[in-house]
């Protein structure tokens, strides 16, 4: 079954279920702080190893003491689906075990 692009509805209810999650333009975000640099990109390397599990990716960003990552699909044209949600959820999963808020 194809991707569809998902309803603003549809990703509203969605992101009612991830805390500190965000529609920013066309795209899920969020942002992350952690303990220390070194911790922010430990976990850059799990949401890799996540996505490349996915095959699906994000914009992911290091800073100092933070990561962030937007994501949309871009094979249904940039639109917001079920899979990006799939991987907000994964990332969600593993964020505690980093120390991040």
């Amino acid at each position: 079954m194809p991707l569809e692009p998902l309803s603003q509805k549809e990703i509203e209810d969605r992101l009612a279920e991830l805390p500190g999650w965000s529609l920013d333009g066309d795209r899920i975000a969020r942002s992350y702080r952690l303990g220390s640099h070194f911790a922010a990109a430990a976990l850059v390397v799990h949401i890799a190893r996540v996505q490349d599990e996915l095959d699906h990716h994000s914009d992911l960003t290091l800073g100092y003491h933070t990561v962030s990552l937007t994501v949309n699909t871009h094979s249904v044209g940039g639109a917001v689906t079920e899979k990006d949600f799939e991987l907000a959820h994964r990332v969600e999963e593993l964020t505690a075990g980093h120390g991040a808020s």
